[in-house]
């Protein structure tokens, strides 16, 4: 490798255009994505089925008790933060293609297993093991599009890839209510949903077999000839795309090959790691802590079971909007307020919700709330990603996404417990205080990144 090799594949990347053959390319890699949201956001719509079947209680038997359905969610994330925290060096060292193919079967398999136990505590195992896969899929998912895709596109890029992801949802939102309170061929409706998403996540993996090795880890580690084939690849697409030769490459400084962990906790990233580890606690409680207990919220307003899957559904029909609608702001406005925008209209819509009574109003706010949580998440999974270099990227985003991982374990667990105390209010309180938490640390320290290139921001 000639010592400005990695820098010149920057340069080169960075001057491509966001046409077809790149949003393909980011399609594949969101398809196994799209599995992942599936598995996450399966854990609301089961729930119901879950208690259906007397295997689990709704926030009864304490924080830990294996049959509450706070501790099923407590495992889902618990397993999440072992996967982005424990696992998430090893796409630092191996690559991040064949890390994103593992973990998509990983979880695909230990869901199949999932679905077919009889017991709350192995349920709950499980679903740990499961989402190991889950944690590190995502992971390696941020680290691979910002590394891929130019600068001046990577807002789109992002919102493109969670459009994908968040397609899934309505679908999940949808078995659960037309199967979860039926029983099929002999099943209970919750493990055929699961069954589903295993199914499905094998053929995503299949159609990313395609999926090229990010060039500039490969111009990292040395592996010239392997860069400059994707490389040729991606500039022939994009030159075809857009029926003319592209500009030559400016020249770019030297990029360093040597990364350590410990680099995330000195200068000038150590300030990027705690300003993100704490954004990393406090958005989480309001993602997940409404998207993962939206049915049980309306089953604590006094809705039926049933009706509170079909509201449930409608909600999720928004989920591809937020992303659709980030299209007209992604690489417009800065990323930092964007997350200061999503994050207040989070906590006024959550009141809002809480304090509704009837069927339109609470799908209305529902929605909103939906809506700006979607904002937070194609908006912050970009931004986090773009704070380090090549070298220590996928460790780095995993350290810090891990904490949004260990907050939504113990979140989980808060929420059932404000849920079955203080009702849908209280969960109302709780999602606000740490949205304001949020707002004040990324207004207050967040670096500026839009139009940027990766290796400006890391300097």
């Amino acid at each position: 490798m000639t010592p400005d090799q990695p820098g010149q594949i920057a340069a080169r990347l960075d001057r491509l255009v966001f046409s077809r053959s790149i949003q393909k390319l980011v399609a594949l890699i969101s398809l196994g994505g799209a599995f992942e949201f599936y598995d996450l956001f399966m854990t609301a719509y089961i729930a119901p089925g879950l208690v259906a079947a007397h295997l689990f209680s709704l926030g009864q038997g304490g924080f830990f008790a294996a049959g509450s359905i706070g501790f099923f969610v407590f495992c889902t994330f618990a397993g999440m933060w072992a996967g982005s925290l424990g696992f998430g060096f090893v796409a630092d060292r191996l690559g991040r293609r064949a890390i994103f193919t593992f973990s998509l079967v990983w979880y695909c398999l230990a869901t199949l297993v999932m679905a077919f136990q009889h017991s709350a505590a192995s349920i709950d195992l499980w679903r740990f093991i499961a989402a190991i896969g889950v944690g590190l899929e995502q992971v390696t998912i941020d680290t691979m599009l910002s590394e891929l895709v130019p600068a001046q596109s990577r807002g789109r890029a992002f919102a493109f890839n969670q459009l994908i992801q968040f397609s899934v949802v309505p679908v999940v939102a949808l078995l659960g209510w037309l199967l979860v309170p039926l029983h099929v061929f002999g099943l209970d409706g919750w493990r055929c949903v699961a069954l589903i998403g295993s199914v499905g996540a094998l053929a995503a993996w299949w159609l990313r077999l395609s999926v090229p090795e990010s060039p500039r880890w490969l111009a990292l580690h040395g592996r010239t000839a392997e860069a400059e084939k994707v490389m040729a690849t991606l500039e022939a697409g994009v030159a075809r795309d857009i029926g003319q030769a592209l500009p030559p490459a400016p020249p770019r400084e030297t990029v360093s090959e040597q990364g350590a962990f410990r680099e995330i906790f000195a200068a000038p990233y150590s300030g990027r790691t705690l300003m993100l580890s704490v954004f990393n606690l406090m958005q989480s409680i309001a993602f997940y802590g409404f998207g993962s207990w939206v049915p049980s919220l309306l089953i604590a307003k006094g809705i039926h079971v049933t009706a509170s899957l079909e509201y449930a559904f409608i909600i999720a029909l928004a989920n591809p909007l937020g992303p659709l609608l980030g299209f007209l702001v992604a690489d417009r406005m800065e990323r930092k307020w964007q997350l200061v925008a999503a994050g207040a209209s989070v906590a006024v819509f959550m009141f809002l919700f809480a304090l509704q009574t009837g069927a339109a109003a609470i799908i209305l706010f529902g929605v909103l709330v939906t809506l700006s949580n979607n904002w937070i998440s194609f908006a912050c999974h970009n931004y986090q990603s773009e704070l380090y270099p090549t070298r220590i990227r996928a460790r780095a985003v995993g350290f810090v996404y891990s904490w949004s991982r260990v907050s939504a374990a113990l979140a989980g667990l808060l929420i059932a417990f404000f849920l079955h105390e203080y009702g849908t209010l209280g969960v109302a309180f709780f999602i606000a205080a740490a949205m304001t938490v949020m707002v004040v640390t990324i207004a207050g320290f967040g670096p500026r990144t839009r139009g940027r290139s990766l290796e400006e921001i890391s300097r």
